[in-house]
């Protein structure tokens, strides 16, 4: 079976299960929600699996993963309707297939161009801040103490930052100053969400702010694992930090 073939068939049929677990009863939809995720991530395995190596399980599948369990854990705070089911239903599908091509292109990076390769971390950049939107909207919107928060947006964060920040060189195993980085990453953002728990604030206001943070902080370490962390960097993620800040402020007002 070629490759296109098990992205297709892999993303129809995590679709339809995306689209059943809509209809199970509430007092169990969270269990529907996490079989979905073990279920995405074997499937994922499977489409993936012609150039798949043993690190790569940690690397490149949970991104997809992670993506699923996003997007369900969010639609389940929706109001339901056929209309917004049907819209949510095809963005999934679409970007659930836009990952599996982008994790493809990282598994055999070394085949590819250099163009296509540019691209690709552009989506996989992009699809990692959107899961870390929608995960973070989801933990804040349970409603639990300040400590709770911080902790479940730093475990959700640490395999996000793991993934991005190994995509930068491709090594064949994930090196210690990853996991490091990765980890820095993940306290500063546990640290972030206590704080803002605190503070009575919007639930988008919040969400926005630590995946803007995240946005800085892997935008930074990317371009230093580049080795192109240059002054005018620093300068830009400086200006950027500076209006993310004011925007906050000003234009998302506290309750």
């Amino acid at each position: 079976m070629r490759r296109r073939e098990k992205f297709v068939i892999s993303t129809i049929l995590l679709s339809f299960l995306f689209f059943a677990i809509q209809y199970v009863s509430l007092e169990w939809r969270y269990w529907a929600i996490a079989g979905l995720t073990v279920i995405t991530y074997l499937v994922s395995s499977f489409a993936l699996s012609d150039d798949l190596q043993f690190h790569e399980r940690l690397t490149i599948v949970p991104l997809p993963t992670m993506y699923a369990a996003a997007v369900a854990l969010f639609y389940f705070l929706l109001p339901g309707n056929l209309l917004s089911q049907l819209i949510i239903l095809i963005l999934f599908a679409i970007g659930l297939y836009a990952l599996y091509l982008t994790s493809n292109i990282f598994s055999v990076v070394k085949g590819r161009t250099i163009q296509l390769l540019y691209a690709a971390h552009a989506i996989g950049f992009f699809f990692t801040l959107l899961t870390s939107l929608l995960l973070t909207n989801t933990v804040f919107s349970l409603n639990l103490p300040f400590w709770a928060n911080g902790l479940l947006t730093g475990l959700v964060h640490f395999p996000l930052a793991l993934m991005s920040l190994w995509a930068v060189n491709f090594e064949d195993f994930i090196a210690k100053d990853i996991l490091i980085y990765s980890l820095l990453v993940s306290i500063a953002l546990t640290e972030f969400a206590m704080l803002l728990s605190l503070i009575p604030i919007p639930l988008w206001n919040t969400s926005l702010f630590i995946t803007g943070s995240a946005y800085l902080m892997l935008g930074l370490l990317q371009s230093f694992l580049r080795g192109r962390l240059f002054k005018n960097t620093v300068v830009e993620y400086s200006l950027i930090s500076i209006i993310l800040g004011f925007l906050f402020v000003i234009f998302f007002p506290f309750k």
